[in-house]
């Protein structure tokens, strides 16, 4: 291959770079961004595509954000691609911030003091026996309620800010775009090209 590394990484440093990549994480969201303004919709289609992928990233039902954001994303007749990139907004670096977030706030929501502690109704939660039995049944009261619940009000709130500044950004890149083009033409029919 000719883009291969000459000798392989190591698990250390493949781990670190899982983490924190050697060129940095604002390469990436640049790269993100550039790939989310070239996406050959409208404005509103790319920023609406991209607020449902951000909102749903919210929602504690990990393995079907892809699919619930493509849903949404058709209903507000936004970008499909746009709304599976914004689910990138929920990575296994912000799901600690995402659920603990929705989590408080689900509890605060619904009036049940002291849900942080792990106790609901002053039961002790044992959340690996009630996965790994799979009894959604008694997970659904105590853990997913709350959550669904309290992603509720961080959702909306991502989502309208990250339509708008999508929305404008999205604007200005093809704004900038048209204006190098049209300097670039202005330029070969100058030069008799």
């Amino acid at each position: 291959m000719p883009f291969r590394r000459r000798s392989p990484a190591g698990w250390a440093e493949k781990i670190r770079n899982a983490v924190w990549p050697r060129k940095g994480v604002t390469r990436n969201l640049r790269y993100y961004g550039l790939r989310a303004a070239r996406i050959s919709a409208s404005p509103h289609g790319v920023a609406s595509g991209i607020a449902a992928g951000v909102m749903i990233g919210w929602t504690p039902f990990l393995g079907f954000h892809i699919p619930l954001a493509i849903a949404l994303a058709f209903l507000l007749r936004g970008s499909l691609v746009a709304a599976a990139l914004g689910t990138l907004v929920a990575n296994p670096l912000t799901f600690p911030l995402i659920w603990s977030a929705s989590w408080e706030i689900g509890h605060f929501m619904l009036g049940h003091p002291g849900g942080a502690a792990g106790q609901v109704a002053g039961k002790q939660l044992d959340l690996a026996e009630l996965v790994r039995t799979l009894r959604f049944a008694e997970l659904w009261q105590p853990v997913l309620k709350p959550m669904l619940i309290g992603c509720l009000p961080p959702a909306i709130f991502c989502g309208v800010v990250v339509y708008a500044a999508t929305y404008m950004g999205v604007k200005r890149f093809r704004a900038r775009r048209r204006e190098r083009m049209a300097a670039r033409l202005h330029a070969m029919v100058k030069s008799g090209i």
